[in-house]
């Protein structure tokens, strides 16, 4: 059961702002022949994104790495505005709500470490994944119960969903029809 300040919170969010290692995925970076990267995503996370992108949020992503595999992820999710190789994600946050002219108080963002933090401290509703650091925990407005890689997105996309009247619609149109 989520408070009431966080589901008023969640419900003026127009954007979710996502991290990548150790939010999108458990944050194990694994090279095959010493060079390409394998990241393995949460399909139930996948699902809460695009449920997302269909109630109206924009969904993006921060990340300071980059990545094909994220690239073909995002394509997959028909998520349209990544940034990537981003040490400094401030930019890419401004850079954001600029292109898509929002306030911060329209922003959710989710990280788990120190180059989120910006974005955690800015955003309407900064986000921490139960597995994050401490001190991005303390700043965070909330901590998921699901780790990063093992669900914490979609969980974050069901209080959206849930804050837009729109989670128990999908739900009952799942039951009924097998989709929304």
């Amino acid at each position: 059961m989520q408070t009431t300040s966080l589901i008023q919170q969640a419900a003026v969010i127009k954007l979710l702002i996502l991290d990548v290692d150790g939010v999108m995925t458990d944050g194990a970076i694994i090279f095959q022949n010493g060079q390409e990267q394998i990241k393995a995503f949460h399909v139930q996370d996948g699902l809460g994104i695009q449920l997302l992108q269909k109630a109206g949020i924009t969904v993006a992503i921060i990340t300071g790495k980059s990545s094909e595999m994220l690239m073909a992820r995002a394509q997959a999710l028909g998520i349209q505005h990544v940034y990537q190789k981003q040490t400094d994600k401030s930019n890419a946050y401004q850079t954001l709500l600029k292109t898509l002219n929002l306030a911060p108080t329209s922003v959710c963002y989710i990280g788990d470490d120190l180059p989120d933090l910006y974005g955690i401290k800015r955003s309407g509703l900064g986000i921490a994944v139960n597995n994050a650091q401490q001190i991005v925990k303390k700043h965070a407005d909330w901590v998921t119960n699901q780790d990063g890689g093992y669900g914490a997105v979609r969980e974050v996309c069901n209080l959206l969903l849930q804050a837009h009247n729109k989670l128990e619609q999908i739900e009952t149109a799942y039951l009924t029809n097998g989709r929304w």
